[in-house]
C-alpha cells in the first residue's frame, strides 16, 4: 500500500499529533511506522484531488473530513447495493449537506458526490447485511454481516470513476485494529488491490486509510480534533452505523439498535474516548 506522505497546514498537523498521541501506546513500533507516513511537514501544499469512499457512517465522515484538511479538491462515492442498512444512503445526504458548514475549507473542497446502484452485489451475498437474517458468529470464523468482496469491488468501481475524473487517490475507512475481522478490511488486501488497479489501468493510484490503526475511541478523538464538538455533534445525530438499519433510540454515541457489532464498537470507543478526555 502506498500513503501519500501530504502537505498540511497546522490544523491538520495539531490533529494528527494529538490522535496519534493518544493511540501510539496501543498499538507499539508498527502504529508509529505507519503514522509518520501520513504525518504532515506543516507546509501548506494541496494540489491533489481525491475520492472518498463515503457511506455515511462515522467511519467515512471522519475521513472525508480527514481529506479535505489534507486536498484540494474531494469528491465523494457511496454505492446502494441492497444493504438491510440502507437507511445509511439517507444518512449521507444529510452529512454532505452539513459538513460544509461545519468544517471552514469543506465547503470550497468538497466536490462531485457519486453514487452507484449495484443490486447485484446484494443479490448473491446471502448474509446478514443484505438479508433480514440474525447476526451470528460462521463457521469461518466470522461474523454472518461479511459481504464477500464488498471493498474490492468499492473500490474498483471507485477507481473507475477515479481514472474518468483524473483522480489519483481513494480514501477509505477501512480498518484492522477495532474491526469485525473482515478480509477486506486488512492493509494487505489493500495494499494489493492498490497495485492491481494501478496495474489495470496503467494509472497509479494511491489507497489512503486514515483509520487502518486507531481503534474506535482513536478515531471519535480524531473526528473531535478535525472539526471539534461541531463534528463530533454531527457524528453522532446524523451519521448511521447500525447495522440493523435501526434510529428510533438515540445513544450517547448516537442512533443505533445498541446490540449489533457495529453498535458495540462505536458505544465502546465512545465510552473509551470521553473516559480518556476527563
Amino acid at each position: 500500500m502506498e500513503y501519500r506522505s501530504g502537505l498540511l497546514a497546522s490544523p491538520a498537523r495539531n490533529a494528527f499529533q494529538n490522535t496519534r498521541n493518544r493511540a501510539a501506546h496501543l498499538c507499539g513500533p508498527l502504529f508509529l511506522l505507519w503514522w509518520r507516513s501520513l504525518e504532515p511537514s506543516g507546509v501548506e501544499l494541496m494540489t491533489s484531488k481525491a475520492l472518498v469512499l463515503f457511506s455515511g457512517g462515522q467511519d467515512s465522515t471522519v475521513c472525508l473530513a480527514w481529506a479535505l484538511e489534507r486536498f484540494e479538491s474531494v469528491e465523494t462515492i457511496g454505492f446502494d447495493y441492497g444493504q438491510r442498512h440502507r437507511i445509511e444512503l439517507d444518512a449521507r445526504r444529510e452529512v454532505l449537506c452539513r459538513l460544509g458548514k461545519i468544517l471552514p475549507q469543506g465547503a470550497g473542497r468538497l466536490g462531485q458526490d457519486h453514487l452507484l446502484v449495484l443490486p447485484e452485489l446484494g443479490a448473491i451475498s446471502d448474509t446478514a447485511l443484505t438479508r433480514n437474517a440474525e447476526i451470528v458468529m460462521t463457521d469461518a470464523g466470522l461474523p454472518s454481516t461479511f459481504v464477500p468482496g464488498r471493498n474490492v469491488i468499492f473500490l474498483t468501481y471507485a477507481a473507475a470513476i477515479a481514472y474518468r475524473r483524473d483522480i489519483s487517490t481513494l480514501v477509505g475507512g477501512m480498518c484492522e485494529t477495532d474491526y469485525s475481522g473482515y478480509p477486506d478490511c486488512r492493509n494487505a488486501t489493500l495494499a494489493s488491490l492498490a497495485d492491481s488497479l494501478s496495474l489495470a489501468m496503467d494509472r497509479k493510484f494511491m489507497i489512503e486509510t486514515p483509520l487502518m490503526y486507531l481503534d474506535k475511541a482513536a478515531t471519535w478523538a480524531l473526528g473531535n480534533d478535525l472539526g471539534g464538538a461541531a463534528l463530533v455533534e454531527l457524528i453522532v445525530e446524523h451519521t448511521h452505523t447500525c447495522y440493523l438499519g435501526e434510529r428510533s433510540h438515540r445513544y450517547s454515541w448516537g442512533y443505533g439498535c445498541g446490540r449489533c457489532p457495529a453498535c458495540e464498537l462505536r458505544a465502546k470507543g465512545f465510552e473509551k474516548w470521553q473516559t480518556e478526555a476527563n
